[in-house]
Formats: C-alpha cells, structure tokens, sequence
C-alpha cells in the first residue's frame, strides 16, 4: 500500500481569477476537491508545505489527506496539477475524493531494479531502454502500491520486458491489457549498439531513433498537467 501524505488546506468563498492571483501573491494556492458524491469545495492551500510534499513521487500515486476546518478529514488523490512554466511556483491544484469501497483508477510509477547485474547490462555496447516510466492501474485505496516494480537482473541482449510481466500486488489491475494484445507494449528492452555508431552522444542519439521506430510511449504526459482552467 501506498504512503499517506497529509495536507491542512482552508475552505474559501473568494473565487476566480483575482481572486487566485490575490492568494498566490500571499504565498498561498488556490485547489479543489470533488467527486465522491459531493460537490465541489474551493481550499486554500500554504505553497511552501504543497510544493515540499510534490517534490516526493508518491505524492502524485498515494492517498493523501487533506484536514480542512475543526476535525474534517478528507481523502483523496492528486487529479491535475498546474505549474508555472518558468518559476518553482504551483499555480493550481485539483484533488479528487477517494471512497474506499470505490476502485480508483490512477497512474503510478515504474522501478527498474537489477539492470546493472543482468547480462544485458554486463555486455559492452548493449543499452537498456526504459519505455514507460509510469502505468495506469485500478485498485481499492487499501490496496494502491506506491510504484510497481521491474525486474531486469535476468534480461539479456535481444530480450523485452512487457507490459503483461509485471508482477502485480494484489487487488491491483492493468486495464489497458483488457482491451487486448496490441495494448501490450513493451516497457524496457536490451539494443546492441554498433561501435560504428561512433560517440556517446551518437549512440544516444541511435536509440532515440530506435526507440520511436520500434516501440512508441504509451504513457500518460508527465506529472505537471495542464490547468483545468478552474480559479484561473
């Protein structure tokens, strides 16, 4: 199961756009939670707290706690996050209510371990490429892992680790590998690069190529999402 991260936020009644560059120049960022059956409900949050606990990756994929008003704990997961494009500063942030008898669907890290100790990676020239870095999955609060781990120590030359290997923890579930076979992508492979391939900046430019030829990311765009266009 996933860490828990706690967050105090503040109801507010002051909304829009002036209102949310108002806060922000206070040091303060405009959110909202919805969904579990309620309404939405506008928060304030402190950015100094907010942007220490974004800088943890499972922030984006665990079940976080947000106390707002006299004893009022909610749960809930990240939805949408905006930043702004050249400063360290987040902008806005959508959370969304989690219920624990409700399977959630959210994207979660992938690890690679091992790689160093496969015979892929003892074997000079050969690169082990990294696909996806993160995966959509379904499962109850209870049971959302904080990442999902792939093994590479056994990979060799040639070899393909995909979407469909990796080992799951219980209750959780891949839904793209319903929709059938051609979901299936492969998340890491071992290349043998030509040494006629000249420099390092040559080779990485090679399994660039190779990789857009030979198996498109399937992932989801990184963590910093577009503004849903809420409170500006």
């Amino acid at each position: 199961m996933s860490v828990h991260h706690t967050i105090v936020a503040e109801f507010r009644a002051d909304v829009g756009k002036g209102a949310s560059r108002r806060l922000r120049r206070t040091g303060k960022v405009p959110a909202i939670i919805y969904g579990g059956h309620r309404d939405p409900v506008a928060l304030t949050l402190n950015h100094t707290e907010l942007l220490h606990a974004s800088e943890n990756e499972s922030f984006y994929s665990s079940i976080i706690e947000i106390q707002a008003g006299e004893g009022l704990v909610q749960q809930a997961v990240v939805r949408d996050m905006h930043r702004h494009p050249v400063k360290p500063v987040i902008m806005h942030i959508d959370f969304m209510r989690v219920s624990a008898d409700e399977v959630l669907t959210i994207s979660v890290p992938i690890h690679f371990v091992g790689a160093e100790n496969s015979p892929a990676g003892k074997t000079s020239g050969v690169v082990i490429q990294h696909h996806l870095t993160e995966v959509e999955i379904e499962a109850l609060p209870k049971d959302l892992p904080e990442f999902l781990s792939v093994d590479l120590s056994g990979m060799k030359v040639g070899d393909s680790v995909m979407l469909s290997q990796i080992i799951l923890p219980e209750g959780v579930t891949i839904p793209a590998l319903v929709s059938g076979l051609e979901h299936d992508v492969a998340v890491a492979n071992a290349i043998h690069v030509k040494e006629s391939q000249g420099s390092d900046a040559d080779v990485a430019e090679a399994v660039a190529v190779q990789t857009v030829t030979e198996e498109p990311d399937t992932s989801k765009e990184g963590r910093d999402q577009k503004d849903t266009g809420k409170d500006g």
